[in-house]
């Protein structure tokens, strides 16, 4: 797959369903930097920055990254407040 093709939702697929747990290293680039992009979006505007649907998608992915950052927690918080549906549109639904 070209890589310049593969939008971070396709990556993010093609991860998930990764059977042996490998990813490929253009998939792995594309989460990486839409994962990077997305959290300095989040620094930018720390405590008002609301994820979309898609973001939190991606961020949940990462989550154990993010698991002991404030900032990120907030985030978080912040995305299930303003979230507007069933939390099973979201892989893994609302935490307890």
């Amino acid at each position: 797959m070209n890589p310049s093709q593969l939008t971070p939702a396709k990556a993010l697929e093609i991860a998930r369903n990764s059977e042996d747990g490998s990813v490929p290293p253009s998939v792995t680039a594309v989460l990486e930097r839409a994962i990077g992009e997305l959290w300095q979006r989040i620094q930018a505007q720390p405590a008002t920055y609301v994820m979309s649907k898609e973001e939190f998608v991606l961020f949940n992915y990462y989550r154990s990254r993010f698991a002991n950052i404030p900032t990120a927690q907030h985030a978080i918080a912040r995305f299930w407040n303003n979230f507007q549906g069933s939390s099973h549109e979201i892989d893994g639904g609302r935490p307890s």
